[in-house]
């Protein structure tokens, strides 16, 4: 704790000198500037592309900008600029998410079904977090609160949306490069531009590597944990028409990471003597078709398939063979996955004649079918012949809305989506089921303009997350199956703009309801003398869920910028119980698993001169238990971080650094026993997050 308000402190201190020097040097320069004007943010995830300031519900747009501003690779480097927003890895790279202490943490053998949907692109990359790169990102939209009409299933918690740089018709690119300690490297190209009349193309490539922030003592080696990442995407825009135009998304991610992540140690020292991978082979398109019918209608349709092949792999007891001869054993545990999935989305819009209710309702009616089908292969030392596994599920669902004007200041939001969900198991265990369900979900809004500067709004959604079985052939019948969750989400919000458009703010509070909560819980045990580990899904009785989050972003001046996001979140477990070998524990009252009470974010940027510029940034969040069926807990802390910028009118270069005062926390944590020298005695195994990393960029634009 002490570190923890050292910490911030500093970062306080620092920031508020900048702060207060830069406002004094500048406000003669100031108050004789014209009046600068906040950019527009746009929300493209919703039904239609609203700036976020007039979007009712609560959405961080982290664009372009922040994502510069922390050199950020990967999605997971820049969900602190969202508050209540949390990441579980287990791996090379998050995989799962969490919002407002609700998502997975982890899969193995069982079919997981989201609570946070993972969209790029337009393609649903749930599960698969390896292939959320940042790089030729536009923006990446974290809605949070359940999205039971856009999105239905896929998002009981929310949805993060990550949208890359369209084509464009002048012709443009860039070339940049990276170097960082441990190894790190990155090489960067696009390029854009008008192929023919009416038809643009672009395409970028982005390879990405570094050693790692791991050493494996006993295979004298730096590189085990590595990150091997190359990502290409191309897209075409083509105007088939004054009214119609189609576009064309593919994307290409190879992911060729290592996993060595825990230590017997406690630190960034392992023995492993057969290193894990964390691979994923990713082709995925998105075809999408929009044309103006008529100034009454407007047709939007989205076709979406991906192909992926995953491999997920670890040395179960992360040692080698001598280090305790009585106790050890030796495991391997690997986990190959074959993903297809493909949907569709075909929806009707109303135009500017189109409106309902005497032309004072505008809506929105469609149709969404997807198909999922997931193959899994274990490899495993103990068990007798190799685990195979296959799960299909499809969904078919239909929606609308409607946003109605009661008056010239008041609003009335409804939205209605009803989804049948099917899923078919089986697994060479004999262990089969299906599940085949009607879910409903959606939400009431009742948006208000105080004025043209300020949006309030109370919304009511319902969210969803589909049933399901457990597939261990020693789980007891009374656990087989889980129950539906559903998710009741009361919503409190104030948007505005200050200060002659120079501040934006956006306030949020509200409370869930968790019902049949789907809580995963494990434990761990000795056969034959082996640790062993057991998950499972069960549901809660209830869950509650409440907190407040506060964004803003501040132009002091003409050369200084402050921003900040803060999130408040208390979680609580209602009658839930859970009951393994070593007896009946009671869960009541307790807060949910990776749900910090609170988080924050915040970033100075300020122009030395018109060409360099400084941003000092500082994140900070609070202890979070790891899981449901255990109680571990992780340890608060604070970062800093810091970029030096140098930009002219065609390129840039700048000085990074990521976590400056080299603070160890953690991103994963378990509850069993792994060290074969304390004779597998069960105790906390934590994965830390990125050491500190410091850098150099380039970027040359044309």
């Amino acid at each position: 704790m002490k570190k923890l308000s050292l910490s911030l402190s500093i970062a306080t201190a620092i920031s508020s000198s900048i702060l207060a020097s830069a406002a004094n040097a500048d406000t003669a320069t100031d108050s004789q500037s014209k009046t600068v004007n906040l950019d527009v943010v746009t929300v493209s995830a919703d039904f239609r592309e609203t700036d976020v300031q007039e979007l009712p519900e609560a959405v961080t747009v982290i664009g372009a900008d922040n994502i510069a501003l922390r050199s950020a690779e990967h999605l997971e480097q820049v969900l602190s600029f969202a508050p209540n927003v949390n990441f579980a890895s287990g791996a090379s790279r998050a995989r799962f998410f969490q919002i407002r202490g609700i998502g997975e943490r982890s899969q193995f053998i069982d079919p997981v079904n989201p609570s946070v949907g993972l969209i790029i692109d337009g393609i649903d990359m749930t599960g698969l977090g390896g292939a959320a790169t940042l790089f030729d990102v536009q923006q990446v939209e974290v809605l949070r609160g359940p999205q039971g009409t856009r999105f239905g299933a896929n998002a009981l918690a929310g949805l993060i949306n990550i949208k890359s740089n369209d084509a464009t018709k002048e012709t443009e690119g860039y070339v940049s490069g990276k170097l960082a300690n441990y190894n790190t490297h990155s090489q960067s190209a696009a390029i854009s531009g008008s192929i023919i009349d009416n038809v643009q193309g672009r395409i970028a490539v982005n390879s990405f590597k570094t050693d790692g922030y791991m050493e494996n003592e006993y295979l004298d080696k730096n590189n085990t944990n590595n990150i091997d990442e190359v990502v290409v995407r191309g897209k075409l825009s083509a105007q088939l028409s004054e009214h119609t135009d189609l576009n064309l998304t593919y994307v290409y991610a190879d992911i060729d990471n290592g996993y060595d992540a825990f230590s017997l140690e406690k630190n960034r020292k392992t023995y492993t003597d057969e290193p894990g991978t964390d691979a994923q082979d990713t082709d995925a398109f998105s075809l999408s078709l929009n044309s103006k019918l008529s100034n009454a209608i407007q047709l939007e349709t989205q076709l979406t398939g991906s192909w992926t092949q995953s491999e997920y792999s670890y040395d179960d007891d992360w040692s080698y063979p001598g280090i305790a001869p009585v106790w050890e054993y030796k495991a391997y545990d690997q986990y190959f996955r074959d993903n297809e999935r493909a949907s569709a989305d075909i929806r009707l819009l109303s135009g500017s004649q189109g409106r309902i209710f005497s032309g004072s309702s505008d809506w929105v009616v469609g149709l969404y079918f997807m198909q999922r089908d997931e193959d899994l292969k274990r490899n495993y030392e103990f068990i007798t012949q190799r685990f195979e596994s296959t799960l299909k599920t499809h969904s078919s669902a239909a929606y609308g809305e409607i946003n109605s004007d009661l008056s010239p200041s008041l609003r009335l939001i409804t939205g209605l989506r009803i989804e049948n969900w099917v899923s078919d198991y089986d697994d060479n265990n004999q262990v089969s089921g299906e599940t085949d369900e009607t879910l409903l979900g959606g939400k009431v809004t009742l948006e208000s303009m105080f004025d043209i500067n300020h949006l309030a709004y109370v919304s009511l959604a319902r969210g969803y997350k589909a049933g399901g079985i457990n597939t261990n052939p020693d789980i007891s019948q009374d656990k087989r199956e889980y129950d539906t969750e559903f998710n009741n989400t009361l919503e409190l919000g104030l948007k505005s703009s200050l200060l002659n458009d120079h501040l934006t703010t956006r306030l949020s509070a509200f409370y869930i309801q968790r019902k049949n909560q789907q809580v995963k819980s494990s434990y761990s045990y000795l056969e034959n003398g082996t640790p062993r580990f057991q998950d499972y899904l069960a549901n809660a009785a209830e869950g509650k869920n409440y907190g407040l989050e506060i964004e803003a972003d501040w132009d002091i001046n003409r050369k200084l910028n402050w921003a900040l996001s803060a999130g408040y979140l208390v979680t609580e477990f209602v009658d839930y119980t859970y009951e393994n070998d070593d007896g009946v524990f009671n869960k009541n009252g307790r807060d949910q698993a990776h749900a910090p009470e609170y988080s924050l974010a915040s970033a100075v940027s300020y122009s030395l001169t018109p060409e360099l510029s400084v941003q000092l940034e500082a994140e900070a969040k609070d202890k979070f238990y790891y899981s449901d069926s255990h109680d571990e807990q992780s340890a608060a802390y604070a970062l800093l971080h810091a970029r030096l910028a140098y930009t002219r009118a065609n390129y840039s270069l700048s000085i990074y650094g990521r976590n400056l005062t080299n603070r160890d926390y953690t991103v994963k944590g378990f509850y069993f026993g792994i060290d074969p020298r304390l004779e597998y005695a069960d105790e906390k195994q934590e994965q830390l997050g990125e050491p500190r990393l410091v850098g150099i960029e380039g970027r040359y634009s044309f």
